[in-house]
């Protein structure tokens, strides 16, 4: 268990490599999309920049970030390229998690090499695990293995047989098949393929459970939890790609001032612009006042409590689905050039495939409001209900 109870925080010095990688991460972000997975070159450069260790116990090597600081690389990462912005955080939360909360022997394996191990996988549909000796049988076809070309390791959720316990598996790449049928509207960079485990033993080192909040090794940041970390990831994709949209709609406008007949000169585009602007700033201080609040718990040595897990959940919901609204107006606004393969094109199907996430669910939005309006006694949260 670890004995460091306050959050790590590195400072700025990774937010900077991140604004670095822009023209790189920009001028690739097109022919990523054509194949289906990041390019060579941004990966080598998000390694070599050390952004794929950001949420790595810093006993490992890792930037073990605060909440904060992984929201503001995740925003700037995916203001650049959404794809590449959603492999990133899917990627290190997964390297994170498993070198907080997997075995001794597990880690020495992983985390063995002089780069950071890349991890992809499915942590929200489980399989099925059946106890064998000193570990498990997996099995089952997952899907959205978000930057599962780039991994070395594959995370898969799975139920154990006979006790229905979840918990996260952690097996080398080799161990699975890649079904390759990434054919999607937008994210298509991720190469977020579907792929198939079958009956490969995993030592019980290489697992932990789902739900686990108390770390090997690391601060406290791990104490949120695999799921309350992975809120930190979607908020921080939302608020990136929200801003780009409505920074390029500003471009598009303002390069066609003074032609007859175009947007710049309507007062309803003014008006509309207004009130996106203030809608996503309004999500955006959300997102940031929310997790203030639970970084002081964190530190404090707390846990958070009810009240402070619904609103996660409520500020990653606001924030998706304000950006979906923002896409919406950008690519309504934007005429043809919107209509024609392109960078607001391009955004704008990302976000269509971005709110498709179970996090920004409406399931939970409803709990939330359970939640707030008290109607919820004695209940706390359970993945995305609540349960008494």
């Amino acid at each position: 268990m670890s004995d460091t109870p306050r959050l790590h925080k590195a400072g700025s010095a990774l937010l900077e490599r991140a604004r670095d990688l822009r023209t790189t991460i920009e001028r690739d972000a097109g022919p990523a999309e054509a194949q289906g997975s990041l390019t060579a070159p941004v990966v080598d450069a998000l390694h070599e920049a050390g952004l794929f260790g950001i949420w790595v116990p810093a006993a490992l090597g890792g930037a073990e970030l605060s909440p904060r600081e992984l929201l503001d690389v995740f925003r700037e990462l995916s203001y650049a390229d959404p794809s590449t912005g959603w492999v990133v955080m899917a990627t290190t939360l997964e390297n994170g998690t498993a070198g907080a909360y997997l075995g001794d022997d597990a880690v020495a394996r992983v985390f063995e090499g002089s780069r950071m191990p890349l991890l992809a996988g499915q942590g929200t549909r489980p399989g099925v695990a059946v106890p064998d000796g000193g570990g498990f049988r997996l099995s089952e076809r997952w899907s959205f293995a978000s930057g599962i070309r780039h991994a070395q390791y594959v995370h898969s959720a799975a139920a154990i047989e006979g006790t229905g316990e979840v918990r996260i598996f952690v097996t080398p790449i080799d161990s699975a098949e890649l079904l390759g049928n990434w054919d999607v509207l937008g994210l298509r960079a991720t190469g977020s393929l579907d792929y198939a485990i079958d009956g490969v033993f995993v030592p019980d080192s290489h697992s932990h459970d789902f739900a686990t909040d108390e770390p090997l090794r690391g601060g406290a940041i791990y104490r949120l939890g695999l799921l309350d970390q992975a809120f930190i990831c979607h908020s921080g994709w939302a608020l990136g790609v929200g801003r780009r949209l409505l920074d390029e709609l500003a471009r598009h406008a303002s390069a066609r001032a003074g032609r007859p007949g175009q947007i710049a000169a309507r007062d309803a585009f003014h008006t509309d612009f207004a009130r996106a602007e203030a809608k996503f700033r309004a999500a955006t201080a959300l997102v940031l006042q929310t997790w203030d609040d639970v970084e002081r718990t964190l530190d404090s040595g707390g846990r958070l409590d009810v009240r402070q897990e619904t609103m996660v959940r409520l500020a990653l919901n606001h924030i998706t689905w304000t950006t979906a609204d923002v896409a919406g107006f950008a690519y309504a606004s934007g005429g043809t050039s919107a209509l024609r393969d392109g960078l607001t094109q391009r955004l704008f199907r990302d976000v269509q495939a971005g709110t498709a996430h179970i996090t920004s669910g409406p399931g939970a939005l409803a709990e939330c409001g359970r939640e707030l309006a008290g109607l919820a006694p004695g209940q706390s949260w359970r993945i995305f209900a609540l349960e008494g």
